[in-house]
């Protein structure tokens, strides 16, 4: 199947453009329904790979170091963001467990990794192998990845078991927040462009 880059598709009336050149910025709206097909890329690919990087350093954090943190008496208990999921196992929470896992810890994951290969291929003007499977996985993700529901769910039981408890946010908390903005920029960005970066150029024929 013919794979043509330089087309858009409106993702909500499936109307078909040209890819536009735009400038810093700028957004190319369809002409249709009026949503956004295109907006301009700030960051170069060093740029865009260096918060990638930072997105997994972030993650890692998150996930290694307590989120909550919380004591009675003397007895206290720190808990991961891993923890708090497959806590959900016990109990009449067991069918949340995977769906938790999948949305606060897998999915995010998921897109880090995947961008990150794109763009360290990117990065040498090459494709990644696999190129247009994990451009569809990164859109298909961003319905998948809900860390920011896990951000608030462990804020509202934090403040729900402070008045039972002495209950201290975690570093991996405050991690949580910051890959929550640096996913922001990257894994829900625009990735359009990277088509373009990564377009295989034709070959000139020397004349001599």
């Amino acid at each position: 199947m013919k794979v043509l880059s330089s087309l858009i598709v409106c993702p909500h009336c499936d109307a078909v453009y040209r890819r536009p050149s735009l400038a810093l910025d700028q957004v190319a709206r369809c002409s249709e329904c009026h949503s956004v097909v295109c907006r301009s890329n700030r960051l170069n690919i060093e740029g865009w790979l260096a918060l990638t990087m930072t997105s997994a350093i972030t993650f890692t954090i998150a996930n290694a170091f307590p989120v909550i943190s919380v004591g009675l008496q003397n007895f206290r208990n720190d808990a991961t963001l891993w923890e708090a999921t497959t806590s959900l196992v016990q109990g009449g929470w067991a069918p949340m467990a995977v769906p938790a896992m999948l949305m606060a810890i897998m999915a995010p994951l998921a897109q880090i990794v995947l961008l990150g290969w794109v763009l360290a291929f990117a990065w040498k003007g090459q494709r990644a192998p696999g190129f247009q499977h994990t451009m569809k996985l990164l859109v298909m993700l961003r319905r998948w990845n809900m860390l920011d529901v896990a951000f608030l769910g462990v804020m509202v039981a934090a403040i729900k078991l402070s008045s039972m408890a002495d209950v201290a946010i975690g570093p991996g908390m405050w991690a949580i927040g910051v890959l929550l903005c640096l996913t922001a920029l990257t894994a829900n960005g625009d990735l359009l462009w990277l088509w373009d970066a990564t377009e295989r150029k034709p070959q000139t024929v020397d004349p001599r």
